[in-house]
């Protein structure tokens, strides 16, 4: 949940660390600091609050072409400047930046203090820096292996010394971590938007895996200093896609870019002669896929929503039960691993550590593994045995937007590619690939009624607590509109089944409390309608998701009507008017939309 950056070259390096912090910074961001290697002395300066107050305060006079930075949420301690990475040893000469949890870190502080350290922060990777400096060997690169054997937990790490000017030491064991490698110069980072600017040849490091860096070039070696082999890759993602442009934030660019994403998402993917979808990244034959029996979809928070539409998608298309569960706790409850489901983990950034561990809990019982993910490269897309690029490009905003409505595409496709293989017809495959088709100019109908919904939003947000209902389709699709409007706006939602309702909920409706009510025109309409009296009738604000042919009953606070798709295929359009609905919501209240409390974008930890 932290970002970490590192630069080796010919330029002043602080400009550089400051400018990938910034980058960085929807992965952390209550405090932050950089340490460079000046001519004769390791320099360190940490601020509590964002990079641009750091940048502020940066001394005019920061020398120095070798250094690390990171941008910090907290974890050990709370945010301030003494927490604030990077961390010193006792000597000052070194300096160290972590992502991730020393889960032992309170026996070795203890342990430390016992032998005359005196600690600075409240932090766990303080005590790394003293356990290197403490340590036995010749080389920095001796001194981290030696205090990382003393280390439990997961880490992304990179390590100057003063003693050895010309190199970082970087490490990494469950948190991510890239080299990018320049013309003369090299760059280190936790995430590629951090070093884009200044070159797209990177390499991925796998975890155990430590590397040197250096100015002319780097080599990468394991925990028993054995030297690997890595092959660069390029990134596909460009540095402008990384700026906001006319856009007041990343989440409302990100809604407007959706069109053009699910185009990216099925190009070259449909098959209209067969009217099928071609999935080549699955690396599974026809044969292998009439073999399963089940699916099973892992995500967490607005990937866990996505895998729930996913499931109700293939289960109905290719009758094939699924379901989806958090992955958070999916490997906690021993789960028993069959060797005929197929197992789908899905994660924007291919980086979230719960979901990277189940993946790793499914391998190690044998289970079959495909992932949905945005990042080439990352760590869940080199673990699973296949899969499905997103190609919804970068998403900076911690709230996801694009990256999920292409996960639900990604679904629907695999979805129609099993279904095709068993039972569904042309004709319904036809249908659906049809519909796939229609999606961007449909989801482009409903980014072009923003203004209408700024201003529907603006009346909900007057409301501390807000209900979001919807029945078999439309669940999922209410759970990640609730999701949405509580991580930006900070108002309570939560989503019911809407059939739920009279088992208890229907208790809290009132005029202070509004619903968003999901009510797609299918089969279940008259049910749906009913439920919506039920809320009249008790006085309850609705403000109902539908399309054009259904008619809501009178007194309604508002009617959203979006295009009508193949039913199947209709989820994907309801959820796109509660992204602008959050959104304009938390910017009604004046929030941070792009940097909510307590949120970052890539869960890194558990």
């Amino acid at each position: 949940m932290c970002g970490i950056v590192g630069y080796v070259g010919t330029k002043p390096a602080a400009p550089i660390l400051v400018d990938g912090l910034a980058r960085l910074e929807y992965r952390g961001y209550d405090s932050a600091g950089v340490a460079v290697v000046g001519s004769s002395e390791l320099r360190v300066h940490k601020d509590a609050g964002r990079v641009r107050e750091l940048e502020a305060s940066l001394p005019k006079r920061f020398g120095g072409k070798l250094g690390i930075g990171h941008t910090r949420w907290a974890t050990h301690g709370g945010p301030s400047k003494d927490n604030a990475h990077p961390h010193v040893s006792g000597n000052e000469r070194i300096a160290v930046v972590h992502n991730g949890i020393f889960d032992n870190a309170g026996v070795l502080r203890a342990q430390l203090e016992e032998s005359g350290v005196k600690l600075r922060s409240e932090t766990d990777t303080e005590v790394l820096a003293h356990l290197i400096e403490q340590a036995e060997g010749d080389t920095l690169e001796e001194k981290v292996l030696a205090a990382l054997r003393r280390l439990e937990g997961t880490y992304g790490i990179a390590v100057i010394d003063l003693d050895f000017p010309d190199r970082i030491v970087v490490a990494r064991n469950g948190s991510p971590l890239i080299l990018g490698v320049g013309d003369g110069e090299m760059h280190v980072a936790s995430d590629a938007a951090a070093l884009i600017r200044y070159t797209r040849q990177v390499v991925y490091l796998d975890d155990g895996e430590l590397a040197t860096v250096r100015a002319d070039g780097y080599r990468t070696f394991t925990q028993d200093a054995r030297a690997t082999t890595k092959t660069e890759k390029t990134v596909e993602w460009t540095a402008d896609e990384y700026e906001r442009g006319a856009h007041e934030h990343f989440m409302v660019k990100e809604i407007h870019e959706q069109p053009e994403a699910v185009q990216r998402a099925t190009r070259g993917r449909l098959d209209e002669r067969f009217h099928t979808v071609h999935l080549g990244g699955l690396n599974m034959d026809a044969r292998e896929a009439r073999e399963i029996k089940r699916v099973k979809i892992l995500g967490c928070g607005s990937a866990y929503y996505a895998g729930q539409l996913g499931a109700q998608f293939i289960e109905e298309v290719a009758r094939i039960p699924a379901d989806a569960e958090p992955a958070s706790e999916f490997r906690y409850r021993n789960p028993v691993v069959e060797r005929d489901t197929l197992y789908v983990a899905v994660s924007q950034s291919g980086e979230t550590l719960d979901t990277l561990v189940a993946v790793q809990e499914l391998k190690r019982k044998g289970g079959r593994v495909i992932g949905l993910v945005n990042a080439v490269g990352s760590s869940i897309a080199r673990e699973v045995d296949g899969g499905v690029y997103l190609h919804a490009g970068p998403e900076v905003s911690v709230a996801s937007t694009k990256a999920l409505t292409n996960m639900a595409v990604a679904f629907a496709m695999l979805g129609i590619h099993l279904g095709r293989i068993r039972d569904v017809s042309p004709a319904d495959g036809r249908r659906l690939i049809e519909g796939l088709k229609k999606l961007p100019a449909q989801i482009q109908a409903i980014v072009d009624t923003e203004q209408e919904l700024a201003s529907i939003a603006g009346r909900l947000a007057q409301h501390e607590s807000i209900f979001f209902v919807g029945r078999t389709r439309g669940y999922p699709v209410a759970r990640e509109g609730a999701q949405k409007l509580k991580e930006i706006s900070y108002r309570h939602a939560e989503a019911y089944q809407t059939s739920e309702l009279k088992h208890g909920p229907l208790a809290l409706i009132s005029p202070d409390v509004p619903t968003v009510a999901i009510v797609p025109d299918d089969e279940l309409l008259d049910r749906n309608i009913g439920a919506l009296h039920e809320i009249a009738a008790r006085s309850g604000p609705l403000y109902v998701v539908t399309h054009a042919s259904v008619d809501v009953p009178d007194g309604a606070a508002a009617i959203i009507r979006v295009p009508k798709n193949e039913p199947e295929l209709d989820p994907i359009l309801l959820t796109i008017p509660l992204q602008l609905l959050a959104y304009h919501a938390s910017v009604a209240l004046g929030h941070d939309v792009d940097k909510p409390r307590n949120l970052a974008k890539s869960v890194t930890v558990e």
